[in-house]
């Protein structure tokens, strides 16, 4: 039976524990440390500690505080690993805890993060999925069922001081280039509500305020919500500190490609049973700029789509060049507009492409000036057919239900 080195409480703060931190830094401590060959458990708060409640209430995702997110449990050192090492992750098993058999999905407020499709769902709404085994389904999205596939939207390695350095300094360019914008272009540093793990006193609040906010993907991983990293998966991240410095959290029951609803796959607490070994010299040996990975040989399996295509050209008619990000875009409200022809609303239409195992593709970026981008709708999700015929859709859902939703306050 494998070890498991980091326990939550549920019922207590993450700030109350020591081996949980929500920014990225090289000076957090490493809270356990295991061999090359080990495996072992880590249990994993939802990554926003719990702000969000299963009820029908959108209030707690109008009001979430994002900047306190992600908690992430960590960091875990490797005994052995340096910087330019490969660390060799394999996720051996991944699952919920028994009194928690639920999760969320959410849209935030455009005032309060926003989203992919912000423009077109500006307020704040919440949808609670139920899980029975491998299989979940909503209360507030009827005729829909499927299988999850469990993951880790968020796992990566500690930067060095001159990675951290990078990434505050390229990511406060950005910002600078509009700093007015709502949502804004990028979460800087926040010593506020940053939690340091077991750094503490003077050191903990000066690197709270230089660490890295966990909101993006960077080159050692981090936030990059990729749905086949799941049981079996086995992926290769770059090493930049002594003892690697392994973090993990944010995880998901079920997400379609993309995310799409930026809190956008079904969140969950649960636990992930990993292993760890080295790859001496690795980053050179194989030219690693951003982790690698092998995907999972589990997944659910949906034999039959239908295939929305967009191009980039913009809900206004306006033409952009080869813009993968337009062309998803237009696939996915492609797909929204379509599934209101059954009876959903565009919410639980929206709600569905960020929660279900759809797949999203960069169809074409040669063919100048649009770019195609397709998501793929898997048809056996629901319980009718929602495949185009002669007879035209027919409205499925009973009505009267929807996504609950909060508007921002005055």
């Amino acid at each position: 039976m494998a070890e498991t080195i980091i326990k939550i409480d549920l019922n207590k703060s993450a700030y109350e524990n020591d081996k949980i931190h929500n920014r990225w830094h090289p000076d957090i401590p490493l809270v356990a440390t295991v061999k090359p060959g080990d495996d072992f458990i880590v249990e994993c708060y939802d990554w926003t500690g719990g702000q969000i409640k299963n009820d029908d209430n959108a209030d707690d995702v109008r009001d979430v505080d994002l900047s306190q997110v992600h908690f992430l449990s960590g960091p875990i050192g490797v005994e052995g690993a340096e910087p330019g090492d490969l660390l060799e992750v394999d996720i051996l098993d991944i699952g919920t805890f028994e009194e928690s058999q639920w999760g969320f999905n959410g849209f935030f407020s455009k005032q309060n993060g926003g989203g992919f499709l912000t423009e077109h769902f500006p307020d704040a709404q919440k949808s609670i999925w139920d899980f029975n085994g491998m299989f979940t389904k909503s209360r507030h999205i009827p005729n829909v069922e499927f299988a999850g596939l469990i993951h880790p939207g968020l796992i990566g390695c500690l930067p060095s001081k001159d990675l951290l350095d990078t990434w505050n300094k390229r990511e406060a360019g950005l910002v600078a280039t509009d700093p007015e914008r709502v949502p804004e272009l990028a979460t800087l540093p926040n010593g506020d509500t940053a939690h340091m793990g077991q750094l503490k006193g003077d050191a903990a609040r000066a690197a709270g305020a230089e660490g890295a906010r966990t909101v993006p993907p960077r080159e050692h991983g981090g936030n990059c919500d990729i749905k086949d990293l799941s049981r079996g998966s086995k992926v290769y991240f770059p090493v930049y500190v002594d003892g690697a410095g392994l973090s993990v959290g944010d995880l998901h029951f079920s997400q379609g490609d993309g995310e799409i609803t930026f809190c956008g796959a079904i969140e969950m607490a649960g636990w992930i049973h990993l292993r760890v070994n080295l790859i001496k010299d690795g980053v050179k040996k194989y030219g690693i700029k951003n982790p690698v990975f092998k995907p999972s040989p589990i997944k659910p399996r949906y034999d039959d789509y239908v295939i929305f295509e967009g191009i980039s050209v913009d809900e206004d008619g306006g033409q952009h060049y080869l813009d993968v990000h337009v062309a998803y875009r237009q696939a996915c409200l492609n797909a929204i507009e379509y599934m209101t022809k059954f009876g959903y609303t565009k919410a639980q239409a929206y709600a569905i492409l960020g929660c279900a195992p759809v797949e999203g593709h960069i169809s074409g970026v040669v063919d100048i000036p649009n770019a195609c981008a397709t998501l793929w709708l898997p048809t056996g999700i629901f319980d009718f057919d929602i495949n185009p015929s002669a007879d035209g859709p027919k409205k499925m859902t009973s009505g009267g239900m929807d996504v609950p939703l909060s508007k921002d306050k005055e």
